[in-house]
């Protein structure tokens, strides 16, 4: 009687699981088993056959096709730079905000809202608000022009000139990825031991001593999760490149992410969604080569 109990129990299990299988398989091993030899095919989405070509995509993508090639070389040296600026502003912003927020408790509540409202905000919204803000009439040249520093201000825009469109463009990455950073290394200055850093204390260390030699170590894990998340995030994101410039001007701003997608819906009727597949493919062995390296780094850390 218990067996066949345990009989229905198991089946029961197998039956409520079996739904969330059936997605998986279907929305997630199906789209990326199709995504995967798409990248060894060219189709234009429209004609009822591929035409196989092996790595040819992959090899069109890094150095043989004299079009696609230097393009492709462009944006994954800006995606470059995105990805060592991003993470390394955000932890620098983050954690000071972090320290400030755990001492000024009185504030906590009004600080901790105002930094997270951009996490609240929908994003197409944030970043139409920053679009007009950096416009040649945008309130940001409006307060530099008032605060003597005019010469500071961008006439064609802070989005219109190639110098600055990019580095703007972090900016608004940063300002956006700091509210996260901030709840987690706020989490993690309250989770320390204070008998650690009151023995610190004891023994004669500063405030800034304390910060270096004590509670930065015991935040590394910390660091290396927002690092991760936010090396991530500069890897695969084309939404803010392409609702603030679109790559312009002049393709200053033109990331592997947004190129991915202009290759896929912008190239007409040409058959380059396997480039754009196998470009997709690129941007997840990165992604996965970083994750193993951030995995390892952690554990020895642990």
């Amino acid at each position: 009687m218990a067996r066949r109990l345990r009989g229905r129990e198991a089946l029961t299990g197998y039956v409520f699981v079996l739904p969330a299988v059936a997605l998986f398989a279907i929305m997630g091993l199906y789209t990326v088993g199709y995504g995967l030899a798409l990248s060894f095919a060219q189709w234009n989405g429209f004609t009822p056959t591929w035409t196989w070509v092996g790595l040819g995509n992959y090899l069109d993508l890094i150095y043989r096709d004299p079009t696609i090639a230097p393009i492709v070389h462009g944006a994954a040296l800006r995606t470059l730079v995105v990805m060592i600026a991003v993470p390394l502003l955000t932890v620098l912003v983050g954690f000071p905000l972090a320290v400030a927020l755990n001492h000024i408790t009185w504030l906590r509540s009004a600080y901790r809202t105002v930094f997270f409202l951009p996490q609240v905000t929908a994003g197409i919204a944030l970043f139409y608000a920053w679009t007009y803000a950096l416009q040649p009439d945008g309130s940001l040249n409006f307060i530099l022009r008032h605060l003597g520093l005019g010469t500071i201000a961008q006439p064609q825009g802070w989005l219109g000139n190639p110098a600055t469109a990019l580095p703007t463009l972090i900016v608004v990455m940063v300002f956006s990825a700091v509210p996260v950073a901030m709840l987690l290394y706020l989490s993690g200055l309250q989770t320390l031991d204070a008998a650690v850093i009151d023995a610190a204390r004891v023994d004669g260390a500063g405030g800034l001593r304390t910060m270096a030699s004590i509670i930065w170590p015991l935040l590394l894990p910390i660091t290396g999760a927002v690092t991760m998340l936010n090396l991530r995030n500069a890897l695969q994101d084309f939404q803010t490149f392409l609702l603030m410039t679109n790559g312009g001007p002049g393709g200053h701003t033109l990331v592997l992410g947004l190129e991915s997608y202009n290759l896929a819906f912008f190239s007409g009727f040409k058959p380059t969604l396997g480039l754009s597949s196998a470009l997709g493919w690129i941007l997840f062995l990165i992604a996965l080569v970083l994750a193993f390296v951030n995995l390892r780094v952690l554990r020895s850390r642990a």
